[in-house]
């Protein structure tokens, strides 16, 4: 049996109808998947070949987009999210990791949503789609990965202001996102001796205590450690030399400090084609790295090359799991 991706729908007034919709057309069976969802949200016209079990999607395919059906509640307007549709949001992304969980799906690919539309209408009490991912699992700490053929790359901290990085840039933080960055390389990315390049925090990694010391006093003793258990780690690397063409032929992932010292070179690399991966979970999940786009949604013009790409990314991640 041929197993295909699971893809949740997100908010249905964004762009991820049109967006699934396309990504079928310009994937078809290359690499097969199926949206959870309602299929009255697609746009008018896209072939739809309804499925009640997962195992029916890869066959389904060429007739058109695989749906397992998931209801909605409340009529759709693109570009106004509809509080009533909030619960069923959420209770797809659960569907999702069922279906992943108990081997029915290879993998789950996210589409975007539409966080505080789910806080409004569903009273959600996550801050997004990773912590109720990690919940859903019963796992601990998860890690944000953005990849692409260009770059894969981890912020440590993420989404914390600039001035309070410093005192969240622990040890225990540092190093955990390494282990698990190095584990993912190799069980879902297939690179047996993971080569990761680890940045400063400060401008020219600190350049000896004179620009900041959290090198010295944090980030060094961490990789030393781990350089005794065998890891290949570079660093602490000043980040404004690590992404240029030459220094990335040296590493298979880079290790950020902070969030934008992450996104700022993968963004600017490849836009387009950047996909958000979310390591630790005990399944692969995969994002497109871009919103909901109410702005243009029901319009036709957004682009789904992050979300084939993610949908690509999610079926080759999980056959490698699977061997």
């Amino acid at each position: 049996m041929t197993l295909a991706v699971a893809l949740s729908c997100g908010e249905p007034a964004g762009v991820g109808p049109e967006i699934a919709a396309r990504a079928w057309a310009a994937l078809g069976a290359d690499v097969p998947f199926f949206l959870i969802g309602d299929p009255s949200h697609l746009p008018k016209g896209t072939p739809v070949v309804e499925i009640t079990n997962p195992a029916q999607a890869a066959g389904a395919t060429a007739g058109g987009l695989p749906v397992l059906r998931h209801d909605f509640d409340g009529a759709l307007t693109p570009g106004t999210p509809n509080p009533a549709h909030a619960q069923g949001v959420i209770d797809v992304i659960a569907r999702g990791v069922d279906l992943v969980q108990s081997g029915q799906a290879l993998a789950l690919c996210t589409a975007p949503i539409h966080k505080q539309a789910l806080q409004d209408g569903a009273g959600f009490a996550y801050p997004g789609h990773t912590e109720y991912l990690a919940a859903l699992a019963g796992c601990g700490r998860v890690v944000m990965m953005l990849a692409s053929d260009m770059l894969r790359v981890v912020p440590t901290t993420i989404h914390i202001p600039l001035g309070q990085v410093p005192a969240a840039l622990t040890p225990a933080l540092l190093e955990d996102t390494i282990r698990i960055t190095h584990a993912a390389l190799i069980r879902d990315f297939g690179v047996a001796q993971p080569r990761l390049a680890i940045a400063g925090l400060n401008p020219h990694a600190g350049e000896g205590g004179k620009m900041g010391d959290e090198e010295i006093t944090v980030i060094a003793p961490v990789l030393d450690r781990l350089r005794a258990e065998g890891f290949d780690l570079r660093g602490p690397l000043s980040a404004d030399t690590m992404f240029h063409a030459a220094a990335r032929k040296g590493y298979d992932a880079a290790i950020a400090m902070y969030h934008d010292q992450a996104l700022i070179p993968i963004k600017t690399l490849d836009f387009d084609r950047g996909v958000n991966v979310t390591l630790g979970l005990p399944f692969v999940r995969t994002s497109p790295d871009h919103g909901t786009a109410l702005d243009i949604a029901g319009q036709g013009i957004a682009n789904p090359t992050s979300l084939i790409e993610a949908l690509k990314m999610a079926h080759s991640m999980g056959a490698a799991r699977r061997r």
